[in-house]
């Protein structure tokens, strides 16, 4: 799909295209690329903006009492779009408050897994945060830890940053806010998750600011792409367990003689399939009643 016609790219990231509606409102495109070690693969997952998209909407719905976040009632139908760019944006895309995004990412672990885990195997510790010794990959965390991380540009890799870094950054009282808010967004969602036989290993948030300087929760939130998600019937410590996640592109991708450099490499259709397999099994898992 090329650019819409009637509406300004602001802003393209790893995953999304954004729009400038006007000085208040955004429109953001959840497209179908797949990003692995911050590199965007040439073939994109199919369907996988709706899925992400309906996740993401999903649990902004069921977390709207721990923190406001920036979706709006302005329907993609009000907009000035042409029948075919109104037939691509049907199911993935959202118009959302223009707001003051945070320098910073959110990172929450549960779980020791990642770089978490090479950082621990290196030094005991997870991005400064001491653990305890003899934990293996992917053991369960004493406790849940806040593990923030700068943002990069496209192209560029995030960095991990101490609590005190991320201070410096945004202040303390905003930083405790992002921390605390992050933690209860974590908890209760894991719980949420493991009732449907899910793990959320590890997920980031990402938050803005509005003309008022309030805090709200903005981009997209514990999905497969911003979330490590794992079947809970098939987890075991000692391994990187099977994931409903691009874990499994990751592996993949770990085999390939590649530098983890743009470009990626060529994908096979059977991993493509597999990877929107995954994707749209922690859909259907996440958000269909259980009733």
């Amino acid at each position: 799909m090329k650019q819409l016609k009637n509406y300004e790219l602001i802003a393209q990231g790893k995953v999304r295209d954004i729009y400038a509606i006007d000085e208040q409102h955004m429109l953001i495109v959840t497209t179908d690329r797949l990003s692995a070690f911050d590199v965007i693969m040439d073939q994109p997952i199919p369907d996988k903006g709706k899925v992400l998209l309906q996740v993401s909407n999903f649990w902004f719905d069921k977390l709207s009492h721990v923190i406001e976040n920036h979706l709006t009632d302005i329907d993609i139908d009000e907009l000035s779009v042409t029948d075919e760019e109104a037939e691509y944006l049907e199911g993935r895309a959202i118009v959302v408050r223009r707001l003051r995004p945070l320098p910073v990412e959110a990172v929450v672990r549960g779980y020791l897994i990642g770089s978490g885990w090479k950082d621990y195997q290196e030094t005991g510790e997870v991005c400064g945060v001491k653990l305890p010794a003899g934990l293996n990959q992917a053991s369960k965390l004493p406790e849940t830890i806040f593990t923030p991380a700068s943002k990069a540009d496209v192209g560029d890799h995030d960095e991990n940053i101490s609590y005190d870094v991320m201070e410096q950054k945004i202040g303390p009282a905003l930083a405790k806010q992002v921390r605390d808010t992050s933690l209860q967004l974590y908890t209760e969602a894991a719980e949420y998750a493991l009732a449907r036989g899910i793990i959320i290993a590890d997920t980031k948030f990402e938050f803005g600011l509005d003309e008022n300087d309030k805090l709200i929760l903005i981009d997209e939130i514990l999905t497969p792409d911003s979330s490590r998600f794992w079947p809970a019937d098939e987890y075991a410590e000692g391994t990187s367990p099977p994931s409903f996640d691009k874990q499994f592109l990751r592996d993949y991708l770990e085999t390939l003689n590649w530098n983890k450099k743009a470009p990626g490499p060529d994908l096979p259709a059977e991993v493509l399939e597999k990877t929107a397999e995954k994707y749209k099994e922690v859909a259907s898992r996440l958000t269909e009643s259980t009733a």
